[in-house]
């Protein structure tokens, strides 16, 4: 399981990358918008912990961001303040999965976070597993240029 946290405040970025490492995620930690889109670039991630209000950059342009170049990547929205705790979150971010506050105990967002990877990874097997075998069936009668490019 691949999680890309963002949060801006280290002790508390560090806290839950160790909860997370400990539960066997692969994780990558970013303090700021710049550093979450380099990281979403270069790797593929299952699930995003984000918290709502960063120091530097905005949690709605990472989320976007996420949805266009990640799309099966999750994002559970982490935050201290009272800002969309009437659930709102969920039509703003079509990747939007969850809403905690940050004060949620670590072994409670490592659930949140396994929860949510084990749905994503089901879905993209599923999909993967589609995929492999409509190729499987359409490579042979498309020919040798095809079959070489595929």
């Amino acid at each position: 399981m691949r999680v890309l946290i963002v949060e801006s405040h280290f002790e508390l970025g560090c806290l839950w990358e160790r909860a997370l490492q400990r539960s066997g995620a692969d994780v990558c930690f970013a303090r700021s918008q710049p550093e979450a889109v380099k990281a979403l670039m270069q790797d593929d991630f299952d699930i995003i912990v984000l918290d709502l209000v960063l120091k530097n950059g905005s949690a709605f342009a990472i989320s976007d961001f996420a949805n266009y170049r990640r799309p099966k990547a999750r994002v559970v929205f982490v935050t201290n303040t009272s800002f969309f705790s009437d659930g709102s979150i969920f039509q703003h971010c079509s990747n939007a999965c969850a809403y905690l506050q940050s004060e949620t105990p670590p072994d409670d967002l490592v659930a949140m976070v396994e929860h949510y990877a084990e749905r994503a990874y089901k879905s993209g097997a599923a999909w993967r597993g589609l995929a492999g075998i409509a190729g499987c069936l359409l490579k042979p009668s498309l020919g040798r240029y095809w079959r070489a490019v595929f």
